[in-house]
């Protein structure tokens, strides 16, 4: 009895120790890691670009994770656009790694990206390609991130906004969807002006056909989420309206009339609140087998600032854009 007692013991100390060991292991074993935002640089035919790439909390190389495409709007750096749109903090949750572009000062002083110039809408020239090089360099840099090159995303605001119109009719080969936060529709513009952000631009039938040729071979639906404020003083809210009219006729070309939307009968319409902030109304349009292509967010009273963001290019009290634009892009891949 006293050996059986003694062997019951010595088992039940060897449980507990194995137990405790486990647990060290496992708390040892995945040492926690912080988030950095780190810059780059690129050197292209236009000359040199800075980027700023954020690689979130407790990201390992070797885990493949989506990438989003950040562009600056005028005069604001790629660091700031970190900052005041709050997007390391999605990544932080969600784990993807966020690139932040910036204009090249000798080709905008103003830091604009020169999206109204005609070599800039085109696949193989100017920003588009440059923009197009530095997404795959970080894409390629396989020793810092390993990029889930099905999930790779392009958004922006303002000119960058406008830009990422570019790149979604110029490269829909690396862009799986896009994101428009207060921008226009493809050449809306073909050199600099200001009318255009108080007008509008040409019909978005006649762009959205333009486009569906400028893609050329690469030609695809290409989904698109855009969020426009409706009291923005810089671009107005016909803007807006006209992106997503635009993106409705190059997809209908592009999917061959499977994609058949009209901009007057949205899918759904959804009108919301931020508790103590501003009211907003979201449209979406679905293809005939009910999958949705376009998403429009619209955010009553709002001016030229990201929506749920901070600082001074930031609206904290619109609802938070990087989730919107998140949550949209991660309904499709390539």
């Amino acid at each position: 009895m006293f050996k059986r007692a003694t062997k019951l013991c010595g088992m039940a100390i060897f449980i507990r120790c194995l137990l405790f060991f486990q647990r060290y292991v496992v708390t040892r074993a995945v040492p926690a890691t912080p988030g950095s935002l780190q810059q780059f640089r690129y050197f292209g035919p236009a000359g040199l670009y800075t980027y700023d790439v954020y690689t979130p909390v407790n990201y390992h190389v070797g885990t493949p994770v989506p990438l989003i495409i950040v562009l600056s709007g005028c005069t604001v750096t790629a660091s700031t656009m970190a900052a005041d749109t709050g997007m390391d903090t999605l990544a932080d949750q969600k784990q993807f790694i966020v690139a932040y572009l910036q204009q090249n000062i000798l080709a905008n002083a103003s830091l604009c990206w020169n999206f109204f110039l005609p070599t800039d809408q085109y696949r193989g020239r100017g920003e588009a390609a440059e923009i197009a090089g530095i997404t795959q360099t970080v894409v390629n840099t396989s020793s810092r991130w390993t990029i889930n090159t099905h999930r790779v995303y392009i958004t922006g605001i303002s000119s960058g906004g406008a830009m990422a119109v570019n790149m979604g009719i110029t490269y829909p080969d690396v862009y799986a969807a896009i994101g428009v936060h207060s921008g226009v529709e493809y050449q809306a513009v073909t050199a600099f002006s200001l009318t255009v952000s108080v007008t509008g631009g040409p019909p978005p039938v006649q762009q959205g056909d333009l486009a569906y040729r400028v893609m050329g071979q690469y030609a695809r639906v290409v989904p698109t989420i855009v969020v426009q404020g409706s009291a923005d003083p810089i671009v107005w809210p016909v803007n807006g309206d006209q992106v997503i009219q635009q993106w409705m006729e190059t997809d209908y070309d592009a999917s061959r009339g499977d994609y058949h939307a009209s901009f007057a009968n949205p899918s759904t319409t959804i009108h919301g609140q931020v508790p103590g902030g501003q009211a907003y109304t979201t449209y979406a349009w679905n293809d005939k087998h009910g999958n949705e292509v376009q998403e429009y967010w619209v955010v009553n009273g709002m001016g030229h600032t990201w929506s749920g963001g901070s600082g001074l290019w930031g609206d904290p009290a619109g609802p938070s854009a990087d989730l919107a634009m998140y949550n949209f892009f991660m309904r499709f891949s390539k």
